[in-house]
């Protein structure tokens, strides 16, 4: 029989080593035989008689030894089916389109199925999509949840190509078929012990009052230890009821320590802490902010330290009243919803004048820039560093790739005269100027990335920043000097103030004064808007200086297609959910700077009588701008900043790509809903 069951291996060797010692004794009867012939006759005798018993015994035994074996195969496959059937680790085994084939018991009491299920695997898991199952790879790892438990899903693939090459029943070539075996490793007590780990994690705030001396400034002397008093118990009652510690390094600043379970109830609570203070009201004319800096995830607690500091400085240098969260890779902003606190003093701008002077008369250049599409604010600003440098006797260039229409006019007033040609230059060729002796002053931004040339900051080792935007997550790193005022109205009030410390009797040319009084008229909304007691005395210096008023209004008049597109935006206007007023701006190819006509239909909306923020988005250059604009009852910055843009509270812009118009106002939608119901707009 050609198909009978053949035995080989080591249990062939061992049931035929009794016939390899018969071999033996033959050999070993001759060699007697030769020796003694009586001997050798015993000796054939005993042979033959043990060849004859072993003959039979392997004739007879044989099968019953191959039903035995048969018999235990099948007995310890049954045993094995049935320890992976009650294996306590639940196992469920996939066809390759996640279809269920088998299960064991760990896993249908797990799921609550019976034997049989045969459903795809997403019905129970709707985590494991298709698409997460192994193909190309031959295992993969998942973290899901399922009934308040967290398990760790391993998948591992099973090619069935050998198994169907050895059968008799299909055709195995080219077949490439699997299975997909599914271990479930039940981690929900490791995660819990790491979560609650890690909920008592350290972690670090500062909290800083923003306006301490001026608030006690408008109280009573009598009463000024009452207020901060107030205060301080207002802020250790609220820190001790989260299980913290708050610790008072100077008179407005605070040390807190608290646990990282803690900071969760702090943004499930968005700092309400904020608001408490400013409740604090004894009779004193202003309310006191605060601002909070809190560090965490840290690697260790003196990282976790330098995290609160840089959180507190965003948060100062985004205008105050916020609290900022910043983690390894991650930084996240609550409040910032009231105005930025003016501050009447200069010593700063004093200081910061003295220290510019030093740093520019250390230099044989001067290269000022602005951001990218400059407009007047910018380019006023620009020219105020030139002429402090030319007071100093410096070398100065303002870089600028491309005129606007909204500076054009300003630019035209240095064509000639006692201006130099190249007094006005681009990136590119600023790029050959800069060197070793050059320093790089940039106004109105401190974002590197809309920079009007960004490369220049890798060139230039000296680099100065002079900016009137609440600072964001992106900021110029290493400047030698900064010079950050949220408060400030624009950048030409900054460099207005810092004029007139930089040299005794410096003389302001009646142009240079009007570059400078049209930034802060412009920035201002013709001082309609975040203009203080140091606005006016800035705009009055200039006034003295030689800017004419009447002059400057001729300037930036707009030409009858300008008008016709402002006031057709301003036609198209919605108003989303009864305060947001939002429109598109279509200006015609007449108009060389559509942005400018944006910006300015988004000041005309907040004539209407309820709109507590404006929108006007603006198609240009294939980017869609958006203009956003508040008075006082909306942060417009923290709605640009979900847009991946930025600004002031009451003035702020973001850029959108790849989406249209009207992509852009449902992005926009979906965010002032989000942050209503967040409680971040009202």
């Amino acid at each position: 029989m050609k198909n009978r069951v053949k035995i080989k291996g080591t249990l062939k060797t061992y049931l035929q080593a009794s016939l390899y010692l018969g071999i033996l004794m033959i050999f070993v009867t001759i060699a007697v035989w030769m020796i003694e012939y009586r001997a050798g006759m015993l000796m054939a005798g005993f042979t033959a008689i043990y060849m004859s018993i072993i003959g039979i015994l392997m004739f007879r035994n044989k099968p019953i030894i191959m039903n035995e074996l048969v018999s235990f195969a099948t007995e310890y496959g049954q045993i094995q089916r049935k320890l992976l059937r009650e294996l306590a680790l639940p196992y469920v085994l996939l066809d390759d389109t996640g279809r269920i084939m088998w299960t064991n018991k760990a896993f249908e009491n797990l799921v609550h199925k019976k034997k049989g299920y045969s459903k795809s695997i997403t019905t129970i898991f709707p985590e494991l999509t298709p698409d997460k199952l192994p193909d190309e790879e031959d295992d993969a790892q998942y973290d899901i949840h399922f009934e308040e438990r967290d398990f760790n899903v391993k998948l591992h693939k099973v090619p069935l190509r050998d198994m169907a090459a050895n059968s008799d029943i299909i055709a195995a070539d080219g077949y490439e078929g699997y299975l997909i075996a599914v271990y479930l490793f039940d981690e929900t007590a490791l995660k819990l012990a790491l979560r609650e780990n890690d909920d008592q994690s350290l972690a670090i705030a500062l909290l800083y009052m923003d306006n301490y001396d001026e608030a006690l400034e408008s109280v009573e002397e009598v009463r000024r230890s009452l207020l901060t008093a107030l205060i301080d118990r207002k802020i250790n009652k609220y820190i001790s009821s989260i299980d913290g510690i708050a610790k008072k390094l100077e008179k407005d600043k605070f040390l807190i320590i608290l646990r990282k379970k803690s900071v969760e109830t702090l943004k499930e609570n968005r700092f309400d802490i904020l608001d408490e203070v400013k409740t604090v009201n004894i009779g004193n004319e202003m309310a006191m902010t605060i601002s909070i800096g809190l560090g965490l995830d840290g690697l260790t607690y003196a990282q976790n330290y330098e995290f609160a500091r840089t959180a507190i400085d965003l948060a100062l240098g985004r205008g105050g009243d916020q609290a900022v969260v910043k983690t390894g890779d991650q930084i996240i902003y609550y409040g910032g919803k009231s105005q930025s606190v003016e501050k009447n003093t200069r010593v700063k701008a004093r200081v910061k004048a003295h220290a510019l002077r030093e740093i520019i008369a250390s230099k044989d250049r001067v290269l000022v820039m602005g951001h990218r599409n400059g407009d007047v604010d910018s380019f006023g600003a620009a020219v105020g560093i030139y002429r402090i440098a030319r007071t100093l006797d410096r070398k100065a260039n303002i870089i600028l790739n491309d005129v606007t229409t909204s500076i054009q006019p300003l630019a035209e007033l240095f064509n000639g005269g006692e201006y130099e040609d190249d007094m006005i230059v681009t990136g590119e060729q600023a790029m050959d100027l800069a060197g070793g002796g050059t320093v790089l002053v940039i106004v109105d931004v401190n974002k590197p990335s809309i920079t009007e040339y960004p490369e220049l900051l890798r060139m230039c080792k000296s680099i100065v920043v002079l900016d009137h935007h609440r600072q964001g997550t992106e900021t110029i790193e290493n400047a030698t000097l900064s010079y950050v005022e949220p408060y400030a109205s624009s950048a030409c009030e900054m460099v207005t103030e810092i004029l007139q410390y930089i040299s005794d009797g410096i003389k302001i040319p009646s142009d240079e004064a009007d570059c400078l009084y049209s930034g802060m008229m412009i920035d201002t909304n013709n001082f309609m808007t975040k203009t203080g007691v140091r606005t006016f005395e800035a705009a009055a210096y200039l006034r003295r200086a030689g800017a004419d008023v009447t002059r400057v209004r001729k300037l930036f008049r707009d030409d009858v297609y300008e008008y016709k597109a402002k006031a057709d935006c301003i036609r198209q206007a919605e108003v989303y959910r009864g305060y947001y007023a939002m429109s598109k701006c279509e200006p015609g190819p007449e108009i060389s700077s559509p942005t400018i006509i944006g910006a300015q239909a988004a000041n005309e909306l907040l004539d209407i009588k309820g709109i507590k923020a404006s929108f006007v988005f603006t198609e240009y250059q294939g980017l869609i701008n958006v203009s956003a604009r508040s008075i006082d009852e909306a942060n417009v910055q923290v709605v640009m900043e979900r847009l991946g843009g930025g600004g002031h509270m009451n003035v702020a812009a973001c850029q959108l790509e790849g989406m249209s118009v009207e992509d852009g106002m449902n992005e926009l939608k979906k965010v002032i809903d989000k942050m209503i119901e967040e409680g971040e707009l009202s």
